[in-house]
């Protein structure tokens, strides 16, 4: 265990802390949303995972996550809904209008389950 060390100003006593640095790589879109929403809403949480240095972390986990978690729901979706190449290549707007409907109903899901929780 460190011993803990303190600076003093006006005759108060105040506590050296240093947090640790965290590697910056960027974050994703989810990545942000979930900073957002612990800002906003996990405040307790957000401020240990801060001073602790595992904010960067859990950031980084939960885009990773969310953007694996897409790409198989968007697959098995797919598949369960018929949108085909051949769908793709007969009728484009069709195409185009499915795949952003099983994008945004996979989105909702991801959102509830690892974002908003």
């Amino acid at each position: 265990m460190s011993e803990l060390t303190y600076t003093e100003k006006n005759g108060i006593l105040y506590p050296n802390v240093i947090v640790p640095e965290e590697e910056k790589k960027p974050i994703g879109k989810y990545g942000r949303m979930r900073l957002d929403y612990l800002k906003n809403h996990r405040p307790v949480i957000y401020n240990t995972l801060a001073a602790t240095g595992k904010l960067q972390a859990h950031l980084l986990e939960i885009e990773q996550t969310a953007q694996d978690r897409l790409y198989r729901m968007m697959a098995e979706m797919k598949q369960t809904a018929g949108v085909t190449e051949k769908l793709k290549a007969e009728n484009q707007m069709e195409w185009v209008g499915r795949m952003n409907a099983l994008k945004a109903q996979a989105e909702e899901i991801l959102l509830d389950e690892l974002i908003y929780n």
